[in-house]
């Protein structure tokens, strides 16, 4: 299929920024040149007859959710503000059809996700690298830590930072110099840049990807794909501690507690939170810096029911949430409703659904076929993804990330891969599931205020 290229591009190109620190890479618009091809390529193989408009299941509420993005933006914000809006919509849905509509065999989709994986490893070893890099002093140049660049002196403390060759009136933290020049944040918390410049985005990357692995190892025993799985796994694990992120350690447990539940059912999950118990104890932040970092959390999800309060509707807009509190909701689902309001959450909320139900059914469908072992693998894998994703999006500002919108794409392109070896597999919201959804998204803000009120919040 000729579309395939175009999004192994698309896929390393978003995750790795090889533009960023390859000299010379970012004078071209390289995202619009890979989304391009991708759909020049799409466009081939229609017209060849290699693959068929079979839309996802997820696509009208997709269609639907970018215009009332953008209506909820316009009636908060005004028009001057929905180009740029616009833009960041539009690369994760064509993100999300190019990948539901250009995979519809297993080889292709076997080849996609291999960039996938091979990008988040790309990931997982740069910052694995950075936990053991020393302390190094870091300028900050801007007003967000993102703007951290290292000079190359190391440090023990800030105070070392502003002595000797320091610039005069620059801000300086003491930080862990990485590969490809990146910088910790917050005192040795790993990072990489891009879209995945904060830890906790880091940590559920790497860990939503590491079922792929398994999936392949599954598929063709070796010694070499079993090493491959368990080398990437304990990098990934460690990393996850140096990025000290409860939520990443949560999304790993979650991808782990899958699999252990399918293999031996719930008495699994015992066994995986045994073996998750260390990550629990190593990982995260504690003391003052964990109570801080919760209180702080604690107020933007009261500010965030705050303005669902406000506008319960269609919400305070599109993007517009740190234009009411200085920092994102570091929560996907609030930070939903609190910017679009009630309808947003629900559509959300169909489009996750339907995501999940996809490898579930896939999971059910062929569990005791030997003959469709890879379509059951395959649907084992993408849900340990994102039973992991689902956990650590409670935790993260993940609504519009292109992360969570390319899996939402190879959910779609798994749908669309079984069916063509089986046209009758069909995914259908029954009018039951649609109401459960949606009393779940209602029910979703009222809930969270009573648990801050138990609280004394």
């Amino acid at each position: 299929m000729f579309a395939f290229p175009g999004l192994a591009a698309l896929l390393i190109l978003i995750l790795i920024k090889p533009q960023e620190f390859i000299p010379g890479l970012d004078a071209f618009p390289l995202l619009y040149g890979f989304l391009g091809m991708t759909v020049l390529g799409l466009i081939i193989d229609l017209k060849l007859g290699l693959t068929r408009l079979d839309p996802p299941p997820q696509w009208p509420y997709v269609a639907f959710f970018v215009p009332w993005s953008l209506a909820s933006l316009l009636v908060n914000a005004g028009a001057g503000t929905l180009p740029k809006a616009a833009v960041d919509l539009i690369i994760v849905v064509v993100l999300f059809f190019t990948l539901s509509l250009g995979q519809r065999s297993f080889r292709v989709y076997d080849t996609v996700s291999g960039a996938l994986v091979m990008s988040s490893m790309f990931v997982a070893g740069v910052c694995f690298h950075q936990g053991f890099a020393p302390l190094a002093c870091a300028i900050q140049s801007g007003s967000e830590q993102e703007s951290l660049r290292s000079d190359g002196r190391p440090c023990q403390n800030e105070d070392e930072c502003t002595e000797g060759d320091a610039e005069p009136g620059a801000s300086y933290r003491c930080e862990r110099a990485g590969l490809f020049d990146t910088v910790s944040v917050g005192r040795g918390r790993v990072r990489y840049r891009g879209v995945l410049k904060d830890p906790n985005e880091v940590a559920l990357t790497i860990a939503a990807s590491l079922p792929w692995l398994v999936v392949r190892a599954s598929r063709k025993q070796s010694i070499g794909r079993f090493l491959t799985l368990i080398i990437a796994l304990g990098v990934v694990a460690t990393t996850i501690v140096f990025s000290q992120s409860r939520g990443g350690i949560l999304v790993l447990l979650a991808v782990i507690g899958t699999y252990s539940i399918q293999k031996f059912g719930w008495k699994g999950a015992m066994v995986g939170a045994i073996l998750g118990a260390p990550l629990l104890l190593l990982g995260g932040r504690s003391g003052d810096e964990a109570k801080a970092s919760s209180d702080e959390r604690t107020e933007i999800l009261v500010e965030g029911l705050n303005m669902v309060t406000r506008s319960p509707l269609y919400g305070v807009g599109w993007g517009q949430f740190t234009q009411h509190h200085s920092l994102t909701a570091h929560n996907s689902y609030l930070l939903a409703i609190a910017e679009l309001g009630i309808v947003g959450l629900i559509t959300f909320g169909f489009i996750l659904y339907i995501s999940l139900k996809i490898p579930i059914v896939g999971l059910r469908r062929y569990a005791n076929r030997p003959e469709a072992k890879v379509a059951f693998t395959s649907s084992l894998g993408l849900l340990a993804s994102f039973a992991g994703i689902a956990i650590g999006a409670f935790f993260l500002s993940f609504t519009y990330h292109q992360v969570l919108w390319i899996y939402f794409g190879f959910s779609g392109g798994l749908y669309a891969t079984i069916r063509r070896h089986d046209p009758s597999f069909e995914i259908k919201l029954s009018l039951a599931e649609k109401a459960t959804v949606s009393a779940i998204c209602l029910m979703f803000p009222v809930v969270l205020r009573l648990l801050l009120k138990s609280k004394g919040h």
